[in-house]
């Protein structure tokens, strides 16, 4: 749902163009390098990842909306205190997604996606997973609809979480002093796609980074420890229906192999 919403706006898709074509510039003025072939494998599974995005948003904004009109009370939507308290609900509950999706294979499976690519820059942001619907973790955002919050909230805020984030995916920006305390910076989400041993499972927050300073998941990176993008298992393709789809087969031969394929599925990925 938070891809079509990307997908609506002419002017939001022309900043990102802009954007993006500048840093492509800066990476490779300052020696960094622009891996093309990494940038055409992203953009595949962008537009691939479309037809997936309107299924998804006509299956769970159904889902969402039934469980909207069974919920006992229903925040009104044009009041500013709903929205607040609303953008703290969805961050929450984004936090505990973003943890389960890197610490339930079943998720990891879709989420994965988004950390294959091996170069940290706002094109990776796009790069996302097709398979939301089947590894069903928008089922942690339905409790914030079964509460009383309008799905419309709920999406919307999510659709700003998946827009904000866009500008973390970049190693142009240095750290931003006390802002840091609070906000997901560019310093924080890229230990947070570092592969390193180090690195791995911390720094889950959307907008904000509190919650991982709350529950012990926050990070900083180390000097003596540099930071390498992609996935620990270090499955390179640049072939978008293998980067999209291909989490799946291995987590399915792993099941098989385990023995116990329903624990396997729900235990830590590798």
């Amino acid at each position: 749902m938070e891809r079509l919403a990307l997908a609506r706006s002419p002017i939001w898709l022309a900043m990102l163009v802009i954007m993006i074509l500048a840093e492509m510039v800066w990476r490779i003025r300052s020696g960094r390098g622009y891996d093309a072939r990494t940038a055409m494998a992203t953009l595949g599974v962008a537009l691939g990842g479309l037809p997936f995005a309107a299924i998804n948003a006509l299956v769970i904004g159904g889902g969402y909306s039934l469980i909207w009109r069974h919920a006992l009370v229903h925040w009104p939507l044009h009041d500013w205190r709903t929205w607040v308290a609303g953008f703290v609900a969805v961050e929450f509950a984004y936090y505990w997604f973003h943890r389960a999706s890197h610490r339930i294979a079943w998720l990891w499976a879709t989420h994965s996606v988004h950390h294959s690519a091996q170069q940290m820059t706002l094109l990776s942001s796009i790069r996302l997973g097709w398979t939301n619907l089947l590894s069903a973790g928008w089922i942690i955002y339905a409790p914030l609809v079964a509460a009383g919050f309008d799905p419309r909230l709920v999406v919307a805020l999510l659709a700003f979480d998946l827009r904000y984030q866009f500008f973390l995916h970049t190693e142009a920006v240095g750290r931003l002093g006390v802002l840091e305390w609070v906000l997901n910076t560019p310093a924080h989400h890229r230990v947070h796609h570092a592969s390193n041993a180090a690195y791995l499972d911390c720094n889950y927050g959307g907008v904000v980074i509190i919650f991982d300073r709350l529950f012990g998941t926050h990070r900083a990176q180390r000097r003596d420890e540099p930071l390498r993008y992609g996935l620990a298992e270090e499955q390179r393709s640049n072939n978008p229906l293998w980067i999209a789809l291909g989490g799946w087969p291995r987590l399915l031969a792993g099941m098989i192999r385990s023995g116990r394929p329903l624990r396997k599925a729900v235990s830590p990925p590798g």
